[in-house]
């Protein structure tokens, strides 16, 4: 390469952090919105069962995406930092674990919205939250530091490949929505940018509006 060629982009880790903000106020509301919900409404219960279904599938392709794309390069290029891999993956877990006692509870409030089956799935999604913040936030400082250092940018961009892949087709587009509602318009651009022109246009013309008539709907009490 000539001496004066630019440098290779890196990896756009900063998206990870756009993701992660609506990751964070998605499990807030949950426990804020199922909390809410009054003993016997089974129209609310079952809307917001749904909308923990879509949240959970979407963070289980999520972390999903890094198992697969991000921790075997980075394992096999680190040395000392190895640590802080392995605890991602064990942290993981116990996300999922806390996802899985969720959704167990889930069935029981659904059916009959009885005060005591939304206590307890209200608790359940509040240690959901907890255990998924303190992922997160370690993520961010310690984690991604290590990929904007180790990973190129295409190795990155496999991860978004993936989850693309594997969600269903109708839910990438409420995924973004969630993604974009609190960027500032430099991310929302960079989001945007990096997405095919017809998936732009999907989202403009249909996503959008659709996104925000579902949040309306979710986030006002019946």
């Amino acid at each position: 390469m000539s001496p004066n060629a630019p440098a290779a982009a890196g990896p756009r880790t900063h998206e990870m952090v756009v993701v992660h903000r609506g990751l964070r106020r998605e499990a807030r509301l949950l426990v804020e919105l199922v909390a809410a919900v009054a003993p016997g409404d089974t129209a609310r219960a079952r809307l917001l069962a749904d909308h923990f279904r879509t949240y959970r599938l979407g963070l289980h392709h999520h972390h999903t995406a890094e198992d697969a794309n991000l921790w075997p390069p980075l394992l096999a290029r680190v040395d000392l930092e190895a640590d802080v891999v392995l605890r991602m993956e064990a942290q993981h877990d116990r996300v999922a674990a806390t996802l899985a006692a969720a959704d167990a509870a889930l069935p029981a409030w659904e059916a009959a919205a009885g005060e005591a089956a939304r206590d307890t799935l209200t608790a359940l999604l509040a240690d959901h939250r907890a255990v998924l913040v303190e992922h997160l936030d370690e993520e961010e400082a310690a984690l991604l530091p290590l990929a904007a250092r180790y990973l190129t940018a295409a190795e990155w961009n496999r991860m978004g490949e993936d989850f693309a892949a594997h969600v269903p087709k109708p839910k990438l587009l409420s995924y973004l929505g969630m993604a974009l509602e609190e960027a500032d318009r430099t991310e929302r651009r960079a989001l945007l940018a990096a997405l095919p022109p017809p998936v732009r246009l999907l989202w403009h013309t249909i996503g959008r509006p659709a996104y925000a008539r579902t949040t309306r709907t979710l986030r006002t009490s019946a």
